[in-house]
């Protein structure tokens, strides 16, 4: 980290202490307390600036539409990003209940069109933010499939891009019935939640218009504590068209994609699963 001298001027008050809570992708975690008693979280790295600038942008524009659902960003430049520290507890039903209706809440207001107006990150690869209206399925395959075949093909092998190539050539149909743009945090893993005694709060998205489906089903990818109850309290409050099951697979897709460009063909099985259960669900 660049230390407390360069926190505390970001920030505006002095540093008590600072804490290293290890490193993430390509910048570090810290806890620090300031000399105004406030404890907060920051990531660090010597030159971030579109990365931690897209998630301070993606945190804002999420909190404009449910402002309870994530943490305020307290300030940002090229080498931090400084949030309030949230102290974590066991996740319970209720709070599970009150995520699912913000959660929905906040993909019922529309940004009015699919993208985000920055540039879009996540972890360490960029994410095409292209704003466009019309058809998520085609904006799905153009911005968030098609762009990762390359540098994945080494690994899924012809045959695996092949299938992706068939999901993609497919799209329209695979996409259900259409909805318009939502707000999402677009890479709503358990991992991005946080849980205090009464609420979730949700961090590091790669925010953008899309479709509200990609949440659940990024959330259901690796777990979540009381998943069922955070989908039941969202469908009672915003119901999800017929057929969003038989969906997950296709909105899986995008992240698992991610996963074999970062960590190679130990994700090639549940990518080349997730792309055959797709194209099934189509043609049953």
């Amino acid at each position: 980290m660049r230390g407390a001298a360069n926190l505390a001027a970001l920030v505006g008050v002095t540093v008590e202490s600072i804490t290293d809570l290890g490193s993430q992708h390509s910048w570090t975690l810290h806890r620090a307390v300031l000399g105004d008693g406030r404890e907060v979280f920051v990531k660090a790295a010597h030159d971030q600036a579109s990365v931690f600038e897209a998630e301070a942008a993606g945190l804002r524009w999420l909190a404009a539409g449910v402002p309870e659902l994530v943490p305020e960003v307290l300030a940002v430049d090229a080498g931090m990003l400084v949030l309030p520290w949230v102290s974590a507890a066991t996740p319970t039903a209720s709070a599970a209940a009150r995520f699912g209706r913000e959660l929905a809440a906040l993909h019922a207001d529309s940004p009015g069109s699919f993208g985000a107006p920055w540039s879009g990150w996540i972890a360490d690869l960029p994410l095409d933010n292209t704003q466009l209206g019309g058809s998520w399925a085609r904006w799905y395959a153009d911005y968030r499939l098609a762009p990762y075949l390359p540098r994945a093909a080494a690994d899924l092998g012809r045959d695996g891009i092949r299938l992706l190539e068939r999901v993609i050539e497919n799209i329209e149909t695979l996409a259900g019935p259409p909805e318009p743009p939502s707000r999402i945090h677009g890479d709503l893993w358990s991992g991005n939640v946080l849980w205090t005694a009464d609420r979730a709060l949700v961090i590091d998205p790669a925010a953008h218009g899309g479709h509200r489906e990609t949440d659940l089903a990024m959330l259901a990818l690796f777990g979540a504590p009381h998943l069922d109850r955070i989908r039941a309290a969202y469908h009672e409050t915003h119901p999800l068209a017929d057929g969003w099951r038989e969906r997950i697979p296709l909105h899986q897709l995008h992240p698992l994609l991610v996963h074999v460009v970062l960590f190679g063909g130990s994700y090639r099985s549940r990518t080349l699963a997730a792309a055959s259960a797709a194209l099934a669900a189509a043609h049953p």
